[in-house]
């Protein structure tokens, strides 16, 4: 006689329905164990497999959602704390009229590694002193705060590039980039040597290249700037080395001596010395003979060609010339730089010159 099968045990308040959960009924996880005991034990004596319900988990939960307000409001109360000394913990003295500018400095540390390092970790104990930045000007450290502060700043033709040497030298790159696209925009001739000195300074590339492009189309305005003048011997060579230039040899001659001049009337030296770099680049084999025997008549004057060892060296580069006006041979056209220049003024030697180079 079969055994007699044991009695189920009594359930809790059911919460199951012939389609499934009923999912509107409070649900307790030591009733959720007592129905997957039972249900256990019933497909074991049915002969089914044994079917144990998976535990459930907490609902899902919908990924967040990211919302913004107004961008306005919220930039204008950041740009009326640039130079405000409400909540203000940090002072900078700048510029050559040492100017006080208030600044907030958990606000440059997130935004700057340079203030970062510049400012600490934290501030010491007691008021602390003001940090003196002498070579920005006010104007242009306020326009760099405007950055930090709003990400967003307004940019003049007259201090775009004070505010580009300081982004690079603060490491803002972002800063950097709205310059440089500031200055291509306005470039002209009153500000393209000043443009070029701060490429040449700072090994930026592509703005040097578009400098020398506008200098080549507009030479004989750019050499008459006072830019051109202060500019340094690294930043003159590239314009000198040029086959592009539109001017004439005799007027590059003349603004290198200008150019040389004004060097030596600020660094104490003579004009040789100052002209020393860059003079090899002057191609005076492209003179006619009367023009370079006027700037040997000058040179003796006033030296633009340096002494480097004995008075033979003084006239080395002229006497260069000479030989090729003398000799007219290819091979001494190719000892001195005899490649005409796109704005030369045609002389009856460089029909010459021309030919012997070919050859």
């Amino acid at each position: 006689m079969p055994e007699l099968m044991t009695p189920l045990p009594e359930l809790p308040p059911p919460h199951l329905t012939s389609f499934g959960w009923d999912r509107t009924a409070p649900f307790q996880t030591s009733q959720f164990w007592a129905l997957n005991t039972l249900l256990t034990k019933t497909t074991g004596l049915l002969g089914y497999s044994t079917c144990v319900l998976p535990c459930p988990g907490p609902p899902m939960e919908a990924p967040g959602l990211a919302v913004h307000g107004e961008t306005a409001p919220f930039s204008t109360a950041l740009r009326s704390l640039v130079n405000n000394p409400l909540y203000s913990d940090v002072c900078f003295v700048v510029g050559q009229e040492q100017q006080e500018v208030f600044t907030h400095r958990c606000l440059l540390a997130c935004r700057c590694n340079f203030f970062q390092r510049l400012l600490g970790p934290k501030p010491g104990p007691g008021v602390p002193s003001p940090v003196v930045l002498s070579t920005i000007p006010a104007e242009a450290f306020l326009a760099v705060l405007e950055f930090l502060y709003t990400n967003s700043v307004k940019l003049y033709r007259h201090s775009v590039l004070e505010v580009l040497t300081a982004a690079v030298e603060y490491g803002l790159e972002e800063l950097r980039e709205l310059c440089l696209e500031f200055v291509v925009q306005v470039l002209d001739v009153d500000l393209v040597c000043e443009a070029l000195q701060v490429a040449v300074t700072f090994g930026l590339g592509p703005l040097q290249e578009r400098c020398i492009g506008f200098i080549e189309a507009h030479s004989q305005e750019a050499l008459r700037t006072r830019g051109f003048l202060e500019l340094s011997a690294p930043a003159l060579l590239p314009l000198l080395r040029s086959d592009e230039l539109c001017v004439d040899e005799a007027e590059l001659v003349l603004a290198a001596r200008n150019w040389a001049r004004v060097g030596a009337a600020v660094l104490e030296r003579s004009v040789a010395e100052v002209a020393a770099p860059v003079v090899r680049e002057l191609r005076l084999a492209l003179l006619a003979p009367a023009e370079l025997s006027a700037l040997e008549e000058q040179n003796r004057q006033e030296p633009l060609i340096p002494v480097r060892t004995g008075n033979q060296a003084q006239v080395e580069q002229i006497v260069e010339a000479w030989k090729c006006h003398a000799l007219r041979r290819g091979d001494a056209a190719r000892s001195a730089p005899c490649r005409r220049r796109r704005g030369i003024l045609p002389r009856e030697h460089h029909r010459v010159l021309n030919q012997e180079l070919r050859e």
